[in-house]
């Protein structure tokens, strides 16, 4: 692989952590929206990058995998602002899918997932907000948790719409992945005794993506006796989507929606539109909306209680191919928050699995735990999946 998964405005060398710790001999990859002491961040747009002054301070989750020995090699591409899933940057390229070549990567974590999948670090740093660690973790088939949210600390870390944004990261198993989680998550007492099999969720996705993930289903059965099948959604997964739609694009205009205007950034395609369309966004919908935002968390904290976990499709199908139409990207788009806004939505822990694949493509299958839940469900993943 070459550098197209790091910004052009990269670490001028390695940012070499502790000598011992927990992470020591681990090799990591940030996300261009975490503060890096020395060097600035752009959050996948160079007029936003133009404004902004090195970094003085490292964020918190920077902070503490240095401490834990990890060594940062590489700042990565992401898409403007986070305000996409696809992974596609007009001004610094579409990093390379190389486990689905000639697709997308996912986004908007595309150029962290990239560099895992790649063999190029040990596990790298992204964000979740509205499924930019889940989606690419699914198209590149690896391993992506989203966080409880305001479990792993955001200080130092460029912010989207901060109800939903959440610290997260990738790692190509399971046990990198649960050595990263033991330094940046508190310890919670976990152990699943129920999976819920997402019924309404598979039949969204369709017969196809639901018989390739069939066997992975059978093998989370297999590690928990109690198994039985749920239904998820109130109505259907569009209400939810579009519930999420709203909160999240109101919190984005009143967070940047200052600095668009006095700056015009030019945005590539797709991004343009989407903050276009914040601005119109009527406070009394917002309004409207909110409690319908909790009530989804009360009906899924009702269905997983303190043990179970829900299992559901990542997304709805593998990655769409880099010459997909604009129109078609976003059709595709609207359908995969049908499943990424539960776990949105409900504040919960998500851990993408890549244990399926169509049509030679990675396609990654998820559970989403109780709130709080994220150690003990890494330390269970960790034994079940490795």
């Amino acid at each position: 692989m070459n550098g197209a998964f790091l910004v052009p405005h990269d670490i001028t060398a390695p940012v070499t952590g502790s000598a011992s710790g927990p992470l020591a001999g681990l090799t990591a990859m940030v996300k261009d929206m975490y503060d890096i002491v020395g060097a600035r961040t752009g959050g996948g747009n160079p007029q936003w990058l133009a404004a902004q002054q090195p970094a003085r301070t490292h964020a918190a989750a920077v902070a503490k995998i240095l401490d834990a020995g990890a060594t940062i090699t590489g700042k990565t591409i992401c898409d403007e602002f986070f305000y996409s899933v696809a992974g596609m940057n007009a001004h610094y390229g579409t990093p390379s899918n190389v486990r689905a070549p000639g697709r997308i990567p996912g986004g908007s974590s595309s150029g962290s997932a990239v560099a895992v999948a790649g063999g190029l670090a040990d596990f790298a740093l992204g964000t979740d907000c509205g499924g930019s660690i889940r989606l690419p973790a699914s198209y590149c088939g690896i391993f992506g948790i989203r966080p409880t949210h305001g479990l792993v600390p955001a200080d130092g870390v460029v912010d989207l719409a901060a109800s939903f944004d959440t610290v997260g990261w990738f790692a190509r198993d399971a046990q990198t992945l649960r050595r990263v989680g033991e330094v940046l998550l508190p310890t919670t007492p976990f152990a699943p005794k129920r999976l819920l099999i997402a019924d309404d969720a598979f039949a969204f996705v369709g017969p196809e993506v639901s018989a390739a993930l069939a066997a992975a289903v059978d093998r989370l059965k297999a590690a928990l006796a109690d198994h039985r099948h749920v239904r998820v959604y109130a109505s259907e997964p569009a209400a939810w989507s579009g519930i999420f739609r709203v909160l999240q694009g109101s919190e984005i205009w009143r967070r940047h929606g200052d600095w668009i205007e006095a700056h015009n950034p030019s945005f590539g395609p797709g991004i343009a539109e989407r903050f276009r369309w914040t601005r119109t966004i009527d406070p009394a919908e917002v309004e409207r909306l909110r409690p319908q935002r909790e009530a989804v968390a009360r009906r899924m904290a009702e269905l997983l209680g303190g043990d179970a976990l829900l299992c559901l499709p990542t997304a709805p199908g593998i990655a769409p191919k880099l010459a997909t139409p604009p129109d078609e990207l976003e059709v595709f788009r609207a359908r995969a928050f049908g499943l990424l806004s539960i776990a949105g939505l409900a504040r919960l822990p998500q851990v993408a699995l890549p244990l399926a694949t169509m049509g030679g493509c990675p396609l990654g299958l998820s559970l989403i735990g109780p709130s709080g839940c994220d150690r003990g469900l890494l330390d269970w993943l960790a034994e079940t999946v490795p």
